[in-house]
């Protein structure tokens, strides 16, 4: 048995976790002497209407900041802090909540022209700068696609400089009217970004030494024939070559018969090869070119190639969730591809979100594992039996399905002897299990002994003794079965946690 000095941080731990906690019980939580668990408490779960009230107006930055990053609450709620003068709190909103894995709602489109537009001071450190704050936003998944494309008609000229930024998805309309823009930064914005479609601007900037900048330019911007011709002497930066649509033509051909395979493949992929080239790389001698070839015919656009390349080559764990592209196929193609009888284009069939719901069920019993656990991850409506198949086999996705509602959480006897503790934790937390799982209380994983311990049919005097064992205190703290009482009285010996 532990002193109650070495076991109030997992007390407090547990209480902010426990989800049978009422407000009073947490609102204790939010004094200095909680700070132990302002991170579970405000990062980690939903909280009551009261609770985010006391929050967003919390004397303590690091409250509001762990807030901002809450995946467990709507956009609306974390835009309440839209106008925090702090710079690291207003840049935890901008990035968007934790982890950063998966989509994320959309904040409301007002929330996002006053991030946007924002031109305030900021309190706090210097070092964070509201155009830095900006940058985040915009990389952040959280503009709507619909706002993004009406950026470049924006009445506020920040808005509009950032669309300029976008200036290889943007349409000759869109360019066409940035260009001449009536504010002097906007125009400047719309000449300097304009530049990516300019191939003596980007023989100019482009580095001869190697770094990110030089492949960025490479592999995206219009592209010289003396810049492209002195990689191919050189035999450097062929791959981004390979992948950039402005390379012109002839090079592209000189690329497909390169010796390395990989950038052969990467012509493979390319939505301009002809049907004489693509026939020749159907016949590769390597796999992969040849895969890559005849996957899609030659009637092909880049949006499609682009969804392919996001799912080409790699396992279902390390592909994850898909956030929309810039340019989207169209739908009708994404249904093509759910009918297709190749796995690979089925797999890009299930990273579209909005796939209808009577292909998502075809493709939730698919005879590839692969589509399954893609399903899984992207489709809004997968079913539960395939989020949990996710969940077991592919633990590097475990931090984003542990945030989904669908996730099953009961029924999962048959999963308590994993050889994995993350999917026994799992299993620990079934609250319909009867009898409790309480061979796992002596578990070897702290994870598995918490989700145990925290189980709610476990009987109080069990639940009494867990509290004082440091190995299962803070699980027994979350246990939903202790009252409102117990929890004050046990916050009341947590060391200088006073009472409300």
């Amino acid at each position: 048995m532990c002193s109650v000095s070495g076991l109030s941080d997992l007390w407090v731990r547990g209480v902010a976790a426990n989800s049978g906690a009422p407000s009073d019980v947490l609102l204790r939580l939010l004094q200095p002497q909680g700070r132990v668990a302002w991170q579970v408490l405000c990062q980690e779960r939903g909280l009551p209407g009261d609770v985010v009230d006391a929050v967003v107006v919390h004397p303590e930055w690091a409250v509001r900041r762990f807030f901002a990053r809450n995946r467990h609450v709507g956009a609306v709620q974390r835009s309440r802090l839209v106008d925090d003068r702090d710079g690291f709190v207003r840049a935890d909103l901008d990035a968007g909540p934790r982890p950063r894995v998966g989509r994320v709602e959309a904040l409301p489109d007002d929330v996002v022209e006053r991030l946007l537009t924002g031109r305030g001071p900021l309190a706090g450190d210097a070092s964070v700068t509201v155009d830095e704050i900006r940058q985040e936003l915009v990389s952040s998944g959280q503009i709507s696609p619909f706002f993004l494309r009406r950026m470049w008609a924006h009445s506020d000229p920040l808005v509009r400089g950032f669309a300029a930024a976008r200036w290889l998805w943007l349409g000759d309309e869109e360019r066409d009217a940035l260009l001449p823009d009536p504010v002097p930064a906007v125009r400047d914005a719309a000449r300097r970004h304009s530049r990516v479609l300019d191939p003596v601007a980007m023989e100019a900037e482009l580095p001869e030494h190697s770094c990110h900048h030089r492949t960025l330019l490479l592999g995206n911007y219009a592209v010289s024939r003396a810049v492209a011709e002195a990689c191919l002497d050189r035999g450097r930066n062929l791959l981004s070559l390979a992948t950039n649509p402005f390379t012109p033509p002839d090079v592209v051909a000189r690329l497909a018969r390169q010796a390395d395979p990989r950038v052969r493949e990467r012509v493979a992929g390319r939505a301009d090869v002809g049907p004489v080239l693509l026939q020749a790389l159907a016949e590769d001698p390597d796999d992969g070119v040849r895969t890559r070839a005849r996957v899609q015919p030659a009637s092909r656009t880049w949006a499609q190639c682009r969804a392919v390349d996001r799912v080409y080559g790699q396992a279902a764990e390390d592909i994850g969730v898909v956030g929309e592209m810039a340019v989207e196929p169209d739908g009708e193609w994404y249904r093509a591809c759910a009918l297709s009888g190749h796995p690979l284009l089925r797999r890009v069939a299930v990273t579209w979100h909005r796939l209808p719901v009577p292909l998502m069920r075809r493709l939730a019993d698919d005879a590839d594992p692969q589509v399954r656990h893609l399903l899984a991850l992207n489709h809004p409506l997968a079913p539960p039996d395939a989020l949990l198949d996710a969940f077991v086999q592919m633990p590097r996705q475990r931090a984003y399905l542990l945030t989904l509602d669908r996730l099953p959480r009961t029924g999962l006897r048959q999963l308590l002897g994993h050889a994995d503790p993350g999917v026994r934790a799992l299993a620990a937390g079934d609250p319909a299990l009867r009898p409790p799982p309480v061979a796992l209380l002596h578990d070897a994983d702290a994870g598995v002994r918490r989700a145990a311990a925290a189980h709610p049919a476990l009987p109080g005097e069990v639940v009494e003794a867990l509290l004082w064992d440091g190995a299962t205190a803070e699980g027994a703290a979350a246990n939903p079965g202790l009252g409102a009482g117990r929890l004050h009285r046990l916050l009341d010996r947590a060391a200088g946690l006073p009472s409300s």
